[in-house]
């Protein structure tokens, strides 16, 4: 295998192919690349390997153990995985399980639902097995701590409680779609959500339909950046449904990036961004702005891409 440049961020691959959100997402492909090579591995073992990688990786801020708490201090985590509407599953608000992309996928496996929520869904995860551990790492919480202080400075003391003002440049979610040379389409999406959020915010993430749509006969689409943003819009159905009218992966995915820029008038410092494959082997990455980088692994190539659509300029 070959690692370089692909010459834009869509086009048609053959054979496997597994795309990622963010420069973090070539450690999602290595380790989704990785299970594709064990015999028996499909398309959502696939998945669920490569969101776990970036789960377990204490560096990244906006994803698993080491993602950064909300505003009371707290690490609550979202995740979906997704092969098609009627096999899909996910959680919100999960506390004290570092893989949330697991526990959805039992959602999805064990149960007749699609989403569990905070404290039911940490019962669920403890009755299938799963491990509770800690999740706020040292530096998560330096930097909380800090957030704190800077927030209540200032601030009469009846008012410190109420004043939250999350982070909107923490939207960094990784979602990983793989598509098998077969055709066969599998997706997931983990994320500890913006930093500093308040209390019980749950974004697109773990929605079907907002942070990740798949439908095996069309294709699949998986969004990141301000979840409210794509949430407004259910931007990945709605990339899907485009391409079911018709549309390639960059169409649609500029389709859904301009009724976000139409219907929800982003602020300046507002990110979305989104990637599509088709069973075909057809893939477009695009973005609201500037700054988002797709992760691209394939038979014959191992890299990070700038989008190919990119909706607004700075500001």
């Amino acid at each position: 295998m070959a690692s370089g440049n692909a010459p834009s961020a869509s086009g048609t691959i053959a054979g496997n192919l597994v795309l990622s959100t963010w420069h973090f997402g070539k450690t999602a492909n290595r380790a989704a690349w990785e299970a594709l090579t064990r015999p028996g591995t499909d398309a959502l073992d696939a998945v669920e390997a490569g969101c776990r990688a970036v789960e377990a990786d204490p560096e990244v801020t906006s994803v698993g153990y080491g993602g950064i708490p909300d505003a009371a201090g707290e690490v609550t985590l979202d995740a979906v995985i997704m092969e098609s509407p009627a096999r899909c599953g996910g959680v919100a608000c999960l506390r004290g399980f570092p893989h949330p992309i697991s526990v959805a996928r039992r959602v999805m496996e064990k149960t007749p639902h699609v989403l569990l929520v905070g404290p039911g869904a940490e019962e669920f995860a403890r009755r299938e097995g799963f491990t509770p551990q800690t999740l706020l790492t040292p530096a998560a919480r330096h930097r909380w701590e800090s957030y704190r202080r800077e927030n209540e400075r200032g601030q009469p003391p009846g008012q410190r409680a109420s004043r939250h003002e999350p982070d909107t440049e923490s939207h960094d979610t990784v979602g990983v779609l793989v598509r098998l040379a077969d055709g066969r389409l599998a997706g997931g999406c983990s994320t500890s959500g913006l930093a500093f959020k308040l209390p019980g915010r749950v974004g697109d993430s773990p929605i079907v339909g907002h942070g990740l749509y798949v439908d095996p006969n069309i294709g699949a689409a998986v969004g990141t950046g301000h979840g409210e943003l794509i949430s407004r819009v259910c931007g990945t159905f709605l990339i899907v449904e485009e391409m079911r009218g018709g549309a390639d992966p960059q169409t649609a995915i500029r389709a859904a990036l301009e009724r976000i820029a139409r219907a929800c008038r982003p602020q300046p410092q507002q990110q979305a961004a989104f990637l599509a494959v088709t069973p075909d082997g057809r893939w477009a990455a695009g973005s609201l702005r500037p700054g988002f980088q797709a992760a691209l692994r394939t038979d014959a190539v191992d890299t990070l891409l700038p989008p190919q659509t990119i909706l607004l300029g700075d500001g």
